[in-house]
């Protein structure tokens, strides 16, 4: 059954409304099966944060992915919503403080993709560093010689420091895959406290320019936030091995996109594996776009790109509408809420 068929079917036997905002659009079988003694639930399939006006407004909870905002704007017109849920992690495109304003808890799933995140960083890894994608990519073209030594030099990833930004949830699962690689892992992340590292046999970075200059390979896994905006840039870049590599699958706006395709041409960076951008999807003039696409550009053998992604697995997406199901289903009633942001 088609979003626009479900929409307007609203038994009178249904107390709430419960909408999705965007993303799951069609079939609700995880959510109904949760919510549908409580309520109904509507999915809007919406593109942008104008589609829900009119719409939303009698929501007695939201939950919404990352295709597209929630504003003040539109939070002013919620009548008696009781939670909102960011089925997903970061919380970047729902103001949350416009939310408190109006006493609405803003809730995430901050748990569904813990593994799919890490393997992805993992697999980007193991990509570059052992040549895969590289030598794919230039055999299928007809590029050199049908040789190893297209790839050369490799190194193995044992041994290698593999660094993080970010030790949260993921970070941490990446740790634990880097370490079963035989890698030293190196983290800086302020907010970790101390005695984390012991307990997890890694080691801290007191500062980024302590991490970044030892990385051979840097995992970024932080949220996105004014503090983390822009954080790793060409300058940053400079300070770390020749030869590394940088993976980022946390949020586009962390990585300065720009500095990569000269990174790369330079030497300086091997290879990328980037999951986010700051725009998505990203405009065909993009920098790093263009590089990446042109066949004679070194970008175009050595960075992976992928469209957000990281996250995605069967398993993982029926864990995040789970968890965010739950989380209305306790809003509705009335019991204590889990992971509130706001």
């Amino acid at each position: 059954m088609n979003a626009a068929l479900r929409e307007t079917r609203v038994p009178m036997s249904k107390k709430h409304r419960i909408y999705i905002t965007d993303f799951i659009t069609e079939e609700f079988s995880v959510e109904e099966k949760i919510l549908g003694d409580l309520a109904d639930v509507i999915g809007l399939a919406a593109k942008k944060e104008s589609e829900l006006e009119g719409r939303i407004e009698d929501a007695a909870c939201i939950m919404m992915y990352h295709s597209l905002p929630v504003r003040a704007a539109t939070i002013s017109r919620l009548k008696d919503c009781k939670v909102i849920v960011r089925c997903g992690v970061g919380v970047d495109n729902v103001d949350r403080e416009a939310a408190r304003a109006r006493g609405i808890p803003v809730c995430n799933v901050p748990d569904y993709g813990t593994e799919d995140v890490a393997d992805m960083a993992m697999a980007m890894m193991l990509t570059m560093a052992r040549g895969t994608h590289l030598l794919n990519s230039r055999l299928r073209a007809k590029q050199g010689a049908w040789s190893y030594l297209q790839a050369k030099p490799l190194h193995r990833v044992r041994g290698r420091t593999f660094g993080i930004v970010g030790m949260g949830r993921i970070g941490t699962a990446a740790a634990h895959r880097a370490k079963a690689l035989g890698m030293n892992v190196v983290f800086y992340d302020p907010y970790v406290p101390d005695g984390w590292e012991k307990a997890n046999g890694v080691r801290r970075a007191e500062t980024l320019e302590e991490l970044l200059r030892q990385a051979n390979v840097l995992s970024l896994h932080c949220p996105a936030t004014p503090e983390t905006t822009g954080l790793i840039r060409a300058e940053q870049i400079a300070l770390m091995p020749r030869g590394s590599f940088l993976i980022n699958t946390a949020r586009g706006p962390i990585l300065d996109t720009s500095a990569v395709p000269p990174a790369i041409r330079s030497g300086q960076l091997a290879g990328a594996g980037i999951d986010v951008l700051p725009k998505e999807p990203p405009p065909d003039d993009d920098p790093l776009i263009a590089a990446w696409r042109d066949p004679k550009d070194p970008c175009h053998d050595r960075v992976v790109l992928t469209p957000h992604s990281a996250f995605y697995s069967e398993d993982g997406l029926v864990d995040m509408r789970t968890k965010a199901s739950q989380t209305c289903r306790k809003a509705l009633l009335g019991q204590p809420l889990r992971n509130v942001v706001n």
